[in-house]
């Protein structure tokens, strides 16, 4: 009886997150705030909410402790609770589009609208970056870039590249990142960059994909 009720008070507890989740809306909250900390303003632009329903989603996020914030003047800045928030919502998005065909359509939707755009994966990118056959650009916001990138790559904003092209080398490749999977910033920088006549490429991953990359492939390493 003692280890029934002991059980049903901890899958209450895991249930907490699971209700939280339950939202579009603050699941896109949690993507974005992986890329490092934004106030509430910053949020409702960038979702298109208002300012109080973003921090109405915010506040029940914090309540199940996967969001924490802090003040700075008058605004109220929000980050991830902690870095494994941060390594769940990338599993979230495997588990998903392993299991769910209707996300395996929208993003082979989405690759289909930009075939014609050369990618590259992470352990091409690894072995070009060391042999120094390769620039890596991010095109986040530079505040995200600041928050965490991945090493090496250099920070031209979505927004300025266009001011950058004519300085970009033209016999080097050039790879373009930016959120993950479902952000588009990078094919759209791969596309300025290749009517520039700049040979670029995109990768899909972003920086919490290339963290786990990387961790994994320590692992591999230390078991050999």
């Amino acid at each position: 009886m003692i280890d029934r009720n002991w059980r049903d008070q901890l899958y209450n507890e895991f249930a907490r997150i699971g209700k939280c989740l339950s939202s579009p809306k603050r699941l896109e909250l949690l993507d974005l705030l992986s890329q490092g900390p934004k106030s509430v303003e910053q949020l409702g632009k960038m979702t298109g909410m208002s300012v109080a329903n973003v921090s109405q989603h915010l506040q029940t996020l914090h309540e199940s402790k996967l969001v924490r914030y802090n003040k700075r003047g008058n605004f109220v800045i929000y980050e991830l609770a902690d870095p494994t928030v941060g390594e769940f919502m990338v599993s979230m998005h495997r588990l998903g589009e392993k299991r769910l065909v209707e996300i395996q359509q929208m993003k082979s939707d989405i690759l289909q609208a930009h075939a014609s755009m050369e990618a590259i994966t992470l352990d091409e990118l690894r072995e070009r970056m060391e042999n120094g056959e390769v620039l890596l650009i991010d095109v986040r916001p530079s505040d995200e870039y600041a928050a965490g990138h991945i090493p090496g790559a250099i920070s031209i904003p979505i927004e300025e590249l266009d001011n950058h092209l004519d300085a970009l080398p033209m016999g080097k490749e050039i790879v373009a990142y930016c959120r993950g999977p479902y952000c588009l910033m990078s094919a759209q920088a791969v596309e300025r960059m290749n009517r520039h006549g700049i040979r670029a490429s995109r990768l899909e991953e972003g920086v919490y994909e290339w963290k786990h990359y990387v961790s994994h492939a320590t692992v591999r390493s230390e078991v050999l």
